[in-house]
């Protein structure tokens, strides 16, 4: 959970806050020294974007693009255009000489 939380951006503070519990909880469940409900299971899996096989079992999800994607369908419309348009900004930027020609004629 400590890196699906850490993947994500977020402190214990805020991450007890979006789920319910305290950040005392959080820690605790951390370090495997405390364990959470299903309802408690099923807010965390929705925050952090992961399914409950990725924190039970530690089997992923999918590759790193399925689960970017997933994260980016969760944006509302206008953060969506945003991060679209920092990631063409950044696409447009590793395009290689080669790429930028064209095909060859």
């Amino acid at each position: 959970m400590r890196q699906a939380r850490e993947a994500a951006g977020l402190t214990q503070e805020r991450f007890a806050e979006l789920i319910g519990v305290s950040p005392q909880n959080v820690s605790c469940v951390e370090r495997g020294l405390a364990g959470v409900s299903l309802t408690v299971l099923r807010r965390i899996c929705e925050t952090l974007h992961v399914s409950s096989d990725v924190l039970l079992w530690g089997r992923s999800g999918g590759n790193d693009a399925e689960i970017l994607a997933r994260r980016l369908e969760q944006l509302p419309p206008e953060q969506f255009r945003v991060v679209q348009n920092v990631i063409n900004s950044v696409l447009e930027l590793t395009v290689l000489p080669e790429e930028k020609k064209g095909p060859e004629s």
